[in-house]
């Protein structure tokens, strides 16, 4: 099934700036690769120099004369976040496009950011509250799409408001599962707010379904030395077509949230059997996400922690 699934057709993007957090590898790779051969100039927030430079050199294999742009960012630090987003408004080019991507996930222990913060709920979540509060200026300057990266595992769970950080009770894919959560009820709560205040930003969510990529792989730096079985079954399955999608068909549902002409408060997924691969699709947003009252209390905790405001 997989291998017969094509890429969304992508309006022209020449004059459009995008964002792309985690594009140096794995479905944010691939999301840049489709951009960039559309015209858009990429801006790429990486922590690692030389995965961004494999990272441009691979984006130019199918984009020649494309326009990228590296910039340096730790999403484990408000403080780097914060440096990058001074550079970008130094800059003063407004921002069309912002693909929030980067992600980690269940590390076997539980770790913090550099702020504090319990790693996946910092990183995959609070990090691009952050940048999308530092970036509104130029999001609101380029009338921008904001897409958020969400998971198939939030189609269940909840916000542990008992122990937010995961101090007394860390299980690592239940806080996974928080992150995610957390961060579509901001992102729909975005676009709400954004069309009540005439900011003129549309915000959707993406879920890539389930295919093989780096984030359940080994990283040492996550406390996984080695891969897990269940992240081998997934590469399994993707390599024979069966039920899941790889990391390319994965990249597809960003892309249709970023460049459907649909507004905003949309979520794009694999169309297949229990969204896990799949033609790309607007599907209806999880139910975790459908609580209003949980968004307003998602979007007021969120902006406290890291000590911004966006209106």
């Amino acid at each position: 099934m997989s291998r017969d699934i094509t890429p969304p057709d992508l309006p022209d993007l020449t004059g459009r700036r995008a964002v792309l957090t985690g594009g140096s590898d794995g479905i944010g790779l691939r999301i840049a690769r489709h951009l960039a051969g559309a015209g858009a100039e990429l801006v790429l927030p990486v922590r690692n120099r030389d995965k961004g430079e494999a990272a441009v050199a691979s984006i130019r294999e199918v984009a020649p004369d494309a326009e990228v742009v590296l910039r340096d960012v730790d999403l484990s630090s408000l403080e780097s976040i914060a440096r990058l987003g001074t550079e970008l408004l130094d800059e003063g080019r407004p921002i069309h496009l912002l693909v929030n991507n980067a992600g980690v996930m269940t590390p076997p222990d539980r770790q913090v950011t550099t702020d504090g913060f319990e790693v996946q709920t910092g990183t995959n979540h609070l990090a691009h509250v952050a940048l999308v509060a530092h970036l509104m200026p130029l999001l609101r300057a380029g009338s921008a799409r904001v897409t958020s990266q969400v998971s198939i595992a939030a189609q269940r769970g909840t916000v542990n408001w008992d122990d937010l950080n995961w101090e007394s009770s860390y299980r690592g894919m239940d806080a996974y599962r928080q992150s995610k959560i957390a961060f579509g009820l901001f992102a729909l709560e975005l676009d709400r707010r954004s069309g009540a205040g005439g900011w003129g930003v549309s915000s959707n969510l993406s879920h890539p379904g389930v295919a093989p990529t780096s984030l359940l792989a080994a990283r040492s730096e996550l406390g996984r030395s080695r891969t897990p079985m269940s992240r081998r079954v997934i590469g399994w399955l993707s390599r024979r077509g069966v039920l899941l999608g790889t990391a390319e068909s994965a990249a597809y549902p960003a892309l249709l949230a970023s460049t459907a002409p649909s507004a905003g408060g949309l979520m794009f997924g694999p169309s297949g059997p229990g969204h896990l691969g799949g033609p790309a699709a607007e599907q209806e947003p999880f139910a975790p996400f459908r609580d209003a009252g949980e968004a307003t209390r998602v979007w007021d905790w969120s902006l406290g922690a890291v000590g911004l405001t966006l209106e």
